[in-house]
């Protein structure tokens, strides 16, 4: 059984990963989580609880791996908060993960970014910190070394999942039921040929199995 540390977890992505994680056979989800009252929630699924926020040091962070074989990191600030909480979050929070998971040996990395983090592809005014944010996030992702899987998911709903996307290099824009970008994540670990690959995903017709064998 694989011990996965989801940073972000108390959002509405992260939560559905942690209940998948805790369903499935192969892995068991540690929270991490910046405020103790949130913990609750977790524990009743089971689940290992770790509190910390992403603006704290590396070393910090990286005490909470020492049990753990992999790292999801589904935190994110959001694009309409302040410039400087998407840098310390989406940026700098990243980065610090990737480090922290590097020092103490933690290979597996997975990072939820943004559907098109190109340059020229960054959106309104108001998007575009958040866009810059990812798109360094995933540039020092695939220079870091680590064994990781950047995941491009389009407009987030809350819809109910269908278990069914489409996935690839590079897909038409469309939206993604949050819960089926959390199945996504869950079969990524699992799918050794998604190692140092990235995709898109949004709504479609293929079970998730299926369409992750295509990438």
């Amino acid at each position: 059984m694989k011990k996965v540390l989801v940073a972000g977890a108390n959002g509405q992505i992260g939560k559905h990963l942690v209940r998948l994680l805790q369903e499935s056979e192969q892995f068991e989800a540690k929270a991490m989580i910046r405020d103790k009252t949130q913990a609750s929630f977790f524990e009743n699924l089971g689940a290992g609880v770790a509190v910390a926020d992403l603006e704290d040091e590396i070393d910090v962070l990286a005490a909470l791996m020492d049990d753990v074989d992999a790292v999801v990191f589904a935190a994110g600030s959001g694009p309409h908060t302040g410039k400087d909480k998407t840098i310390m979050i989406d940026l700098d929070g990243a980065v610090k993960m990737m480090e922290a998971a590097k020092q103490k040996g933690v290979s597996r990395f997975a990072l939820i970014s943004s559907f098109d983090t190109r340059r020229g592809s960054w959106g309104s005014e108001d998007f575009r910190p958040y866009a810059a944010c990812k798109f360094y996030a995933d540039e020092w992702l695939r220079s870091s070394g680590l064994e990781y899987t950047i995941i491009h998911p389009g407009r987030l709903t809350n819809d109910e999942g269908t278990g069914k996307v489409n996935a690839g290099g590079e897909i038409p824009r469309d939206e993604v039921p949050r819960e089926d970008v959390a199945k996504v994540i869950v079969e990524t670990l699992n799918s050794p040929h998604l190692v140092n690959k990235e995709f898109q995903v949004t709504k479609g017709e293929s079970p998730v199995m299926e369409a992750l064998k295509m990438v």
